[in-house]
């Protein structure tokens, strides 16, 4: 048999406030909150709430037949429980269907394992205590920030104590392989390593809608016939995709609800495949061969790489200043600092600051709600400067307790 496993990202961040020059020293408050909100409220009108209902649909219709993985960071679960709660709900009674899988990753979608091991850690703790409290699940799988993988990583996640972690099907990971198999970490034995089959994934998070595709429009019977073509080739089918694209990304006019609804009855069709979720794939198959690499892969643009947070000088200067606190606030007694540092350490503050071109660049302007990628990075430095501020008054304060 061959597992189709469709697995989903879902992330909010707290997205920064236009913070100028003047306000240093003066405001405490980072946050958008208005804008957190209004976003928060439109894309769970068009895309969580119905594409949650219509996976329960789903599932209600084929059973067992129809399994789906998610991975739902704390700071969008948090932005849930304030300003939409009816969606937390919806993924509260997808847990209850036991054909959903829940991911452990950092809370705060961090950029923490390149930087901090123990903040790191603690982040994946969080996230996992998150998916107890609020699904009753304990997580055996791995999903890190941005699919962002290194051979170092995968032994992080192992000591961990985690059975399975996701990463990009990169060419240059993957060589003359294919990423329809399952693999394993190479020095990370207990590590087993779903990859992410990302021409046939961005097939649907990225291309469904575009005109100029050769293959538009992108019909049910098509994309099918696409999978079943890898009956004898592989064991399984990993397609991995922010949970926006359905009625964000690709708008509900362009079809793909439609397209979803229809798809498992297409791939069903052939005998051999079955809709399994991450863990289950991973247990199900054989390992062929190693997966390692030094330096860092994503899912992020075509190079796959970090240049999407560290592509130039204003996000190295911006990632150097925040980390370079990590050691100083995780030594402080003082909840709300820490909290607010590691809002600050989500990996969006930085996409934000990206001044990479063409489609690559087209795609960075669509998600920043930031003018320019300049104006991302000075208020971002305004604010840290105003956070240093307030880490020092702090100092003092525990120096001379009243």
């Amino acid at each position: 048999m061959v597992s189709v496993c469709f697995y989903f990202e879902v992330h909010q961040p707290y997205r920064v406030k236009p913070y100028h020059f003047l306000e240093i020293g003066k405001n405490p408050f980072y946050f958008e909150d208005e804008g957190n909100y209004k976003i928060a409220r439109k894309v769970g009108d068009k895309c969580y709430l119905p594409t949650t209902e219509l996976l329960l649909r789903l599932i209600k219709r084929y059973g067992k037949d129809f399994k789906v993985t998610f991975s739902i960071t704390g700071t969008a679960i948090e932005q849930f429980r304030r300003w939409y709660p009816e969606v937390l709900d919806n993924f509260k009674k997808l847990a209850d269907t036991e054909s959903v899988e829940f991911l452990a990753e950092t809370y705060y979608h961090s950029l923490s394992s390149l930087y901090h091991e123990d903040e790191f850690k603690d982040q994946v703790k969080m996230h996992i205590d998150l998916m107890r409290s609020e699904f009753g699940r304990s997580p055996i799988a791995f999903r890190n920030t941005e699919l962002i993988f290194t051979s170092h990583i995968a032994w992080l996640v192992q000591e961990m104590g985690f059975s399975t972690m996701l990463l990009e099907g990169a060419d240059r990971v993957l060589g003359w392989r294919s990423p329809n198999f399952v693999y394993r970490a190479k020095h990370s034995p207990s590590i087993k390593c779903l990859l992410k089959n990302y021409r046939l994934s961005d097939d649907i998070a990225f291309r469904f809608s575009n005109r100029s595709w050769k293959d538009w429009p992108l019909s049910t019977e098509k994309f099918a016939k696409w999978v079943h073509n890898v009956a004898g080739n592989g064991t399984n089918i990993n397609l991995f995709m922010d949970f926006e694209t359905f009625g964000e990304h690709q708008w509900e006019d362009t079809g793909i609800f439609g397209f979803m609804e229809d798809l498992p009855h297409k791939i069903l069709q052939h005998p051999d495949y079955t809709f399994d979720t991450v863990s289950q794939t991973a247990s199900k198959h054989p390992v062929m061969g190693d997966i390692e690499s030094d330096s860092p892969v994503s899912w992020a643009d075509e190079e796959r790489d970090l240049s999407a947070w560290r592509g130039n000088t204003m996000q190295h200067e911006a990632l150097s200043a925040l980390y370079e606190l990590t050691d100083e606030i995780r030594e402080m007694n003082n909840p709300d600092l820490l909290e607010a540092f590691r809002k600050l350490q989500t990996s969006d503050h930085f996409y934000y600051m990206s001044t990479k071109f063409f489609n690559d660049g087209d795609v960075h302007k669509y998600f920043s709600p930031y003018s320019s990628p300049h104006d991302a990075y000075v208020y971002f430095m305004n604010l840290l400067h105003d956070f240093r501020i307030r880490l020092k008054e702090h100092g003092k304060h525990s120096l001379n307790p009243v």
